[in-house]
């Protein structure tokens, strides 16, 4: 049969928590089981879901919303959420968990890994806190980034709620998205000196509707650009580096969370459609370098008409996933999906096939 949220798959579940001395039956979900396999995505894109990847015992290492994911120079997984007995998690590629820590990020939101090798370090965007936070890969902070009263934009300090930063590796250039807060992106120095900022709440081409995830994108070595979410409007925005409006990306029906690139493609976790009752929805679309919609794991079928994208929706014989948040790829192009509002549920893998 196809994956489905059945009475078996949560009777099966809530059975591993009594034993994990988890929270009562009644508040748990239904997670990928062994014989609830399905396939999902199209045209060559389509995976298989890994039955309990990274499950753990939460009484020990709980997690309230998985918020993103990102992958360390040694393939170890990294997540991020806004659970302060362990706001970050470290798992193997086989859902081992190696390594926890953080305490401090009551809004840990965006994450994102910058450097190479050991010289490696992450940002972490707390919606809570209004402030970016630079530390290493054992979470030593090593600079923060409070809000950018000097833009002149900003009264105080909570009307920035960053959700999101891109990192230029050419120069160390940080961009932040406070996509909860005015929809500014700014732009800082590897130092954190701010350049400039651009966008802000507004109805133009250049404005954003929750500008909520980031990221340059280098597929065109000669002439790198920014995308940037545009989340309430369904759409991706690209600018240049230095935030001068180029053109849009429509995902009719679709609420992107943050672009991820991999290889010649672009991932994005979508954590509803237009078309879906709020709860247990959501799907991953994945665009070539065209910006077409070519999968959509969990998703209808991408469709074009006159060149233009039909309104995508939840597949709704599939029901595996809870307000996707964030996806990382994998150097074996496996897919691991961070989940918001999702009932405490780890991550999920998708395997490719």
């Amino acid at each position: 049969m196809p994956y489905s949220l059945s009475r078996r798959s949560f009777v099966r579940q809530a059975s591993l928590a009594t034993v994990a001395g988890m929270a009562s039956p009644s508040f748990l979900p239904a997670m990928p089981q062994p014989g609830d396999a399905a396939i999902l995505g199209h045209n060559g894109f389509r995976y298989r879901v890994v039955p309990g990847w990274g499950m753990l015992d939460a009484g020990r290492n709980p997690v309230n919303d998985c918020h993103e994911l990102v992958q360390d120079a040694k393939g170890r997984i990294i997540l991020l959420t806004n659970e302060t007995k362990n706001n970050i998690l470290i798992y193997d590629k086989s859902g081992r968990l190696l390594d926890t820590w953080g305490h401090e990020f009551p809004g840990g939101h965006g994450l994102t890994i910058g450097g190479e090798g050991a010289d490696q370090y992450l940002l972490i965007c707390d919606t809570d806190r209004h402030q970016v936070i630079k530390t290493d890969l054992k979470g030593r902070e090593l600079m923060k980034l409070d809000y950018p009263r000097e833009t002149g934009k900003y009264a105080y300090p909570s009307q920035f709620k960053p959700t999101e930063t891109a990192i230029n590796p050419a120069n160390g250039d940080i961009y932040v998205a406070d996509g909860y807060g005015l929809n500014y992106i700014t732009q800082y120095d590897k130092s954190g000196k701010i350049i400039r900022s651009f966008g802000g709440r507004g109805e133009g081409d250049a404005t954003f509707d929750c500008c909520h995830g980031i990221v340059v994108d280098r597929r065109n070595a000669q002439n790198p650009t920014l995308l940037i979410t545009d989340r309430r409007r369904n759409a991706l925005k690209r600018f240049s580096l230095d935030g001068t409006y180029l053109s849009t990306i429509a995902l009719p029906g679709s609420y992107i969370c943050r672009p991820v690139i991999h290889g010649d493609y672009l991932f994005g976790a979508v954590f509803r459609s237009t078309s879906d009752a709020y709860p247990n929805s959501g799907y991953v679309q994945i665009l070539d370098r065209n910006d077409k919609v070519v999968s959509t794991p969990g998703g209808s079928e991408p469709v074009y008409q006159n060149g233009k994208l039909t309104e995508q929706r939840k597949d709704r014989s599939l029901s595996m996933f809870m307000h996707p948040h964030d996806v990382l790829v994998d150097e074996d192009e496996s897919l691991y999906v961070a989940q918001w509002s999702s009932q405490k549920t780890y991550p999920i893998k998708l395997e490719r096939i």
